[in-house]
């Protein structure tokens, strides 16, 4: 929650000086480090901010998994906990390709060019997405308005998904249900929680200032040229283990449905799991 707070202020002050004009974007985003006052940090923050926002994500899934915590009766929080994660990719890969750098132009090119495998109506949601025969000036203007739009749907998510923890209540490793041996939130979950927080934001802030752009690429400094293809054309940490799935098979068709499954096969977790995890 707290750093989709973080995610959300940053990038609403940063949309107030972003230009998505495709002549201008490039230099739009240094002027936004030198010119603006403490915009190195609004960026800083929000480009470090989405690698630490999966980070937390990826092991609060991994602790659900290995609770139990997908099975009856918090079926649905899962399902919409994993909702919430597909929009994050979303929001996250819309996101990477606004600075419109060497690695975010050929990055759009491949993850969309994807779509064009789907038989039948592959090149009609291409050309939609596109807005033409190819990445241009209209698909980042389409990829801004759905980066500044997903994080809303997913703010309004997760409200929806802390309401079903509070109807449901939280899982424990043994199954067991603990209502009958609470404890107040405040002091002991509170003071649990602050100390997380500290420790995160400490690293956090270690990343935004002393190290900013260690978890990015250095051809996204390069300007977006479509007649340049990068040497290796590699995107962020996090979505690692999809990109490792699509470079497993050669036919393109296949890499889309094994990502499709491997996503699919998250949200049956409550459908199948219960034949493992009992």
């Amino acid at each position: 929650m707290i750093f989709l707070a973080v995610q959300l202020i940053t990038g609403i002050l940063l949309s107030m000086f972003y230009s998505a004009e495709i002549n201008s974007v490039f230099g739009t985003i240094y002027n936004i480090s030198s010119e603006v006052y403490s915009g190195w940090l609004l960026k800083n923050s929000h480009a470090n901010g989405a690698s630490f926002f999966f980070f937390v994500v990826y092991l609060h899934m991994s602790r659900n998994i290995y609770f139990s915590s997908f099975l009856y009766p918090r079926q649905y929080l899962w399902l919409s906990g994993c909702l919430i994660w597909v929009l994050m990719i979303a929001t996250a890969f819309l996101g990477y390709v606004l600075p419109w750098g060497q690695m975010s132009f050929w990055g759009a090119m491949v993850i969309t060019s994807l779509l064009g495998a789907i038989p039948g109506i592959g090149n009609d949601i291409l050309f939609l997405l596109w807005g033409g025969y190819s990445i241009d000036y209209i698909t980042l203007f389409r990829f801004y308005s759905l980066h500044f739009l997903l994080p809303f749907i997913i703010v309004a998510l997760t409200v929806t998904h802390i309401y079903m923890l509070h109807e449901k209540g939280s899982n424990n490793p043994t199954g067991i249900s603990s209502c009958l041996d609470n404890i107040p939130m405040i002091p002991y979950y509170g003071v649990k929680d602050m100390f997380s927080l500290i420790v995160i934001f400490q690293i956090f802030l270690i990343f935004i200032i002393l190290m900013p752009d260690k978890l990015g690429h250095s051809d996204n400094f390069i300007l977006a040229n479509p007649l340049v293809t990068p040497a290796h054309i590699v995107p962020e940490w996090y979505f690692l283990p999809l990109y490792a799935i699509l470079r497993s098979v050669t036919n393109k068709l296949l890499g889309v449905m094994l990502i499709a499954f491997a996503i699919l096969c998250i949200f049956f977790l409550p459908l199948f799991g219960r034949f493992f995890f009992y």
